[in-house]
């Protein structure tokens, strides 16, 4: 599993797959006070079209200040969904709760 680099959230409609996939969004400066540290991170998904996915969290949280990054390279025999179910689970064991946007 790899992903590509960060870009601002605002192009993710051109940049992103409009296939399977997983996004993550971050602060593209900053970090967020989480209970257990800091961190830029503020939202993991899962979807079954990645820019579609992007654009509609972006329609309803804004973009300004997000970038966003996307799987670019899978195993075939990874299970995408449950890959996103490890990492948020990860982050809410590191950080005490899950990635979110508070503005």
């Amino acid at each position: 599993m790899r992903f590509g680099p960060w870009y601002p959230l605002a192009d993710a409609g051109d940049l992103a797959p409009a296939s399977a996939g997983m996004l993550q969004l971050r602060l593209a400066a900053g970090l967020l006070d989480y209970p257990r540290g800091k961190s830029a991170m503020v939202h993991y998904e899962h979807a079954l079209d990645v820019a579609a996915a992007a654009r509609a969290w972006a329609d309803a949280h804004g973009s300004a200040g997000i970038v966003c990054r996307h799987l670019i390279e899978t195993d075939p025999t990874t299970d995408t969904a449950a890959f996103c179910a490890k990492l948020s689970d990860e982050f809410v064991r590191r950080f005490g709760a899950p990635p979110r946007l508070l503005r």
